[in-house]
């Protein structure tokens, strides 16, 4: 059975579990060709995917942006569903949910107000993949990570008014993130902290910031800079209690984390990643609690 092992599970709308190996797209599909379209990764644990109906919520804001209409929610369940079963519950995992907007020239390509095929109309293709966890992942929860910043270009707030950005959307786009990365890691660092032209802090290429400044654990406000909302980090605020801490929401220059109580790189896959190294200063570290952080999310 598909998992048992770390092998990849796939799941296709419509069709159930397929051979890992099966096709699934079609050679013009938009996703590929344009990377039009959106998706959403959760964390397997314990034989379920974590947070679904926030992972769900998410990307119908982010199908909102996209114009493009998902099937019903029901529907995404089943196929995340269908997944899990093939995983083992021995196994973490990385779900992945994929939705594209179909052929080049498909009935309506997807297009709000259309729909998959037997679903409404329209053809988006809606797939899902699960995965092991890397090892680079899991050594980042224990170790930490290097970062360097990267200026986007734009201002703390130009995405606000300015919708055809996507601020806020988690689309198939990904090659600026990746190759933001490869930036990094070309220079001996891990990641990258993506910084706004007038100097603040905004989000990691796949990761959500989050600091302490004395007992308040505080993260970027979405509104305003566009920045994608993380389900990681909206969970740890809310219950950030537990650790005795207060939570808000607040514009911070890049710089001025490295007087904070710490900060971190929250995901859904990989957890909690200390931020180890600013720019090649070391930052304020605690392995307790980022201990403390990790158990409270439920990371091994």
């Amino acid at each position: 059975m598909p998992g048992v092992s770390g092998e990849r599970v796939v799941a296709v709308l419509g069709r159930g579990v397929v051979p890992a190996e099966a096709p699934i797209l079609l050679a013009d599909d938009l996703g590929a060709l344009r990377g039009d379209g959106i998706f959403e990764t959760m964390h397997v644990r314990d034989g379920r995917a974590w947070l679904i109906d926030e992972h769900l919520s998410r990307m119908t804001r982010s199908a909102d942006l996209m114009q493009l209409t998902l099937p019903p929610r029901g529907a995404l369940v089943d196929l995340i569903g269908q997944a899990v079963e093939h995983w083992s519950p021995a196994l973490e995992g990385a779900l992945r949910l994929v939705c594209t907007r179909g052929p080049e020239g498909s009935l309506g390509g997807g297009i709000k107000g259309g729909g998959p095929e037997g679903l409404g109309g329209g053809n988006i293709t809606v797939f899902a993949t699960i995965s092991g966890v890397t090892e680079g992942m899991i050594r980042s929860r224990r170790e930490g990570v290097a970062v360097l910043t990267a200026s986007l270009g734009f201002t703390a707030e130009s995405r606000r008014s300015a919708p055809w950005l996507l601020g806020g959307a988690k689309t198939l786009s990904y090659a600026v993130n990746m190759a933001s990365q490869r930036w990094a890691q070309s220079l001996g660092g891990d990641d990258v902290l993506w910084v706004s032209a007038d100097g603040f802090a905004l989000e990691a290429p796949t990761s959500t910031l989050v600091w302490l400044d004395g007992t308040a654990l505080c993260t970027v406000p979405v509104e305003p800079t566009g920045i994608l909302a993380g389900t990681t980090a909206r969970w740890l605020l809310d219950h950030a209690d537990a650790l005795g801490w207060t939570t808000a929401e607040r514009m911070i220059a890049a710089t001025d984390l490295l007087t904070s109580g710490g900060a971190w790189f929250t995901s859904s896959v990989r957890g909690v990643a200390a931020i180890r190294m600013l720019d090649g200063t070391a930052m304020p570290y605690s392995p307790e609690v980022t201990a403390k952080i990790r158990e409270l999310l439920g990371y091994p």
